[in-house]
């Protein structure tokens, strides 16, 4: 079984990261990432975090989002 790549944030709630493909209004295609609480979620699929990508933790709530990394 395929296992997604989770963090657990400085509140303690264990999150797993999920990719989606969606088409913008000017017809291309994107991929965006997004954490999810459980680790089926019907709005995108389980994924490892990619090479070029960071996470980060909003300080107030505790929401993890994935960014690109800065050269």
């Amino acid at each position: 079984m395929y296992m997604a790549y989770s963090q657990t944030n400085s509140k303690g709630v264990k999150y797993y990261l999920h990719k989606s493909e969606v088409t913008l209004r000017g017809g291309k295609v994107q991929t965006i990432y997004f954490f999810a609480k459980k680790e089926k979620n019907e709005k995108g699929e389980p994924c490892d975090l990619p090479e070029d990508r960071i996470v980060k933790e909003n300080p107030r709530n505790g929401f993890l989002t994935v960014s690109r990394k800065k050269d």
